[in-house]
This record gives C-alpha cells, sequence and structure tokens, in this order.
C-alpha cells in the first residue's frame, strides 16, 4: 500500500490529464466546425432559433479552439471555463436534452456495426464538471499559469527597479 507522502506527491498530477483531455476535446469540436464549414454550422444553429447565428458560430468555434488551447496549456483557466461552460449548456439544453442523460444509445448491431442513437447531455455535464475541478483545484503541473507566477515573482517591477 502506497504512503500517504507518496499519494500527496502524486495528487498534483491529478489535474494534468484531465486538461489534457478538456483542452484537445475543445479544440477537436472547434476545428471539426471549422472544417465543415462555419456555415453549416450557423445553419444548425439558425434552426434552434440561436439570434445571430453566423455571428454566434463564428464565436463559438473561435471560444472552442482558442479556450481549448488555453485549457490544454493551463492558462488563464478560470477565465476561460466561463464561456466554454457557457456552450455546453446552451448545447445540452437546445441540442442534447431531447435525447435525455445518456451520451451512449445503442439501437442494433448490423452487419455494418453497432448503431448508435443521437447522445444525450451527459458528455456537456462531464465536462462542465472537469472545467470546474481544474478552476477549483488547479490545473496542475506544467501549466502556463504557473509558469507566468513563477516569471513574475522573479522580475523586478519598474516600480521596485527604479
Amino acid at each position: 500500500m502506497p504512503s500517504a507522502g507518496r499519494i500527496t506527491a502524486f495528487r498534483q498530477w491529478a489535474a494534468l490529464p484531465l486538461r489534457l483531455i478538456v483542452g484537445y476535446g475543445f479544440m477537436a469540436h472547434g476545428y471539426a466546425k471549422f472544417m465543415n464549414g462555419p456555415e453549416r454550422f450557423a445553419a444548425s444553429l439558425h434552426a434552434l432559433g440561436v439570434p445571430a447565428s453566423h455571428s454566434m458560430a463564428w464565436v463559438t468555434i473561435v471560444f472552442e479552439l482558442l479556450g481549448g488551447l488555453a485549457v490544454l496549456v493551463g492558462a488563464w483557466i478560470p477565465l476561460v471555463s466561463l464561456p466554454l461552460s457557457a456552450i455546453l449548456l446552451v448545447a445540452a439544453i437546445t441540442v442534447h436534452l431531447p435525447y435525455g442523460f445518456s451520451s451512449i444509445k445503442l439501437r442494433e448491431v448490423t452487419a455494418a456495426g453497432p448503431q448508435f442513437g443521437p447522445p444525450g447531455y451527459e458528455t456537456n455535464l462531464l465536462y462542465i464538471a472537469a472545467l470546474a475541478t481544474l478552476v477549483l483545484g488547479g490545473s496542475g503541473p506544467f501549466a502556463f499559469d504557473q509558469f507566468r507566477t513563477h516569471i513574475s515573482r522573479h522580475t523586478p517591477h519598474s516600480e521596485e527597479a527604479s
């Protein structure tokens, strides 16, 4: 059985895989929307009744790409978590809510393989929980924010230098 000291030493690493997976996930979704054509995503938003759907499509894509990158590298996580969580909540309510909680719905298995139904809001909630965990528990090692804080502590401020 590992000692309490060893467990504590490893605890700091818990946020790293969470940060990498969540950041990459947001970037992958933003990239897919961009590659499929922002106009197609805007048309989906328009069909859902989202106002200014073309602008909102671009805002969503940019936030998913840049916000995902920020989460991936551990930069400004409390700041980027708010718009990313808003995107997830809107998607959960407008797209996934009618399909229930579960993100995996096996409809049938055919000769072509398993056939799945539309996903529910489970994954949206998991992403929100992950963002909340990173905000409350910290972004872990190799985070840009730690590097930035370390540099600012060791750099003389202009008032102190004069």
